[in-house]
């Protein structure tokens, strides 16, 4: 009988310590880069929304780099003000 007992405890123990590991998993990661607007003092997530909206106002605006981050603050500027005017409507 104590036998039975010490196995139930062993596999509650061993339940207890894998439950929070189950919960954690997600079929899609949870990474999320957020970039801040100065001029409107808000934060914007940088998703496939954003990137499809910033290649649109790319292909208007040569002089602008293929990646954000590398553009001049005005230029981000300037990128976050038209986002601002062309808002996603989803």
């Amino acid at each position: 009988m104590k036998r039975q007992g010490l196995f139930l405890a062993g596999l509650f123990l061993a339940a207890a310590l894998v439950a929070p590991m189950a919960t954690k998993t997600s079929a899609t990661p949870q990474v999320s880069v957020r970039v801040y607007d100065r001029d409107h003092k808000d934060y914007h997530n940088w998703h496939d929304h954003e990137k499809r909206a910033y290649e649109g106002y790319r292909h208007d605006h040569s002089e602008f780099s293929v990646t954000f981050g590398k553009n001049t603050r005005k230029q981000q500027s300037d990128y976050w003000k038209w986002r601002h005017e062309h808002p996603d409507h989803n």
